[in-house]
């Protein structure tokens, strides 16, 4: 059988296998691009298999947000805990006596993040120099210039709330990277949870082990329903519809980072608008 001809033109559409790599530089640029400037504190939520072939996997991300945000900077991100436990917890929240000591306590150094939140936070929390809030289910990891500050006193009651890391963000005049991830896991959001006054709003009360020089304490915690809605008749995903609405509006940037269609926002705008958006449906608009 004879082969066709060969063809010169044809190489230009080979791509060498170095050239399928995302490398740190070009996300760094991606992501200067999007909006992201030195000094900036940064929570990012990150599917990592839509970036692109990473040449160091999910450190290849950490390390160009490193770069982005400069000496001054932070990156943060989610890290919550593997409380698998919770299934067996009463109505009222609390562990039945007989599974306590099987229960492993919650240690901000040592509880690996919970797994739902993709694998950059643990990386993030493993990375040299990285450190977590003490709230087991509302814990955040930092690294970089503001970290012991973000991670701070973060209260065990209603975490997500004064105190938080979250507020802090909003404080310091942060922004939130939507790296590839689902608009509705944009946790920010909660804190508007908090702030907004409106009616019936969901509590949550649960029993949690925390790991103390003495040894476990368990400790009630309360907060508002971070599983659920925060109050009937939203959708599961309603997160996805506040952020979707706000860039509908003009605000936020989108772009690529790698290859993840990607979201940048201002913590303090997005915050304002997500309560103004659940007060005008259930409560008092603020002004």
């Amino acid at each position: 059988m004879r082969l066709p001809p060969f063809d010169p033109s044809s190489l230009s559409a080979m791509t060498s296998p170095a050239d399928s790599f995302v490398t740190r530089a070009s996300l760094a640029a991606d992501l200067a691009a999007l909006g992201l400037a030195p000094g900036d504190a940064v929570m990012v939520h990150a599917s990592v298999s839509k970036v692109g072939r990473l040449l160091d996997g999910p450190n290849t991300i950490i390390a160009a947000l490193s770069d982005a945000v400069g000496p001054k900077g932070t990156v943060l991100a989610y890290a919550d805990w593997e409380a698998r436990y919770e299934d067996l917890v009463d109505e009222d929240g609390r562990v039945p006596q007989e599974w306590r000591e099987h229960i492993t306590p919650f240690d901000p150094r040592r509880s690996r993040a919970i797994r739902e939140n993709g694998v950059l936070p643990e990386f993030l929390r493993t990375t040299p120099g990285a450190l977590r809030s003490g709230n087991p289910g509302a814990s955040i990891v930092a690294l970089g210039a503001r970290a012991e500050w973000f991670t701070a006193d973060h209260p065990l009651d209603y975490g997500y709330g004064e105190g938080s890391p979250l507020a802090k963000l909003v404080e310091a005049g942060g922004k939130v990277l939507m790296l590839g991830a689902p608009l509705d896991t944009l946790t920010l959001l909660h804190h508007a949870e908090h702030l907004a006054d409106i009616p019936g709003k969901r509590i949550r009360r649960l029993e949690v082990p925390l790991a103390t020089p003495a040894g476990t304490q368990w400790r009630m915690i309360e907060e508002f329903d971070t599983g659920d809605p925060i109050v009937e008749g939203l959708d599961e995903d309603y997160f996805a519809a506040i952020v979707s609405e706000f860039l509908a509006s003009g605000q936020g940037r989108r772009g690529l980072v790698g290859t993840a269609p990607s979201v940048l926002v201002e913590a303090k705008t997005i915050t304002a608008f997500g309560v103004n958006w659940l007060e005008t449906r259930f409560g008092s608009p603020s002004p």
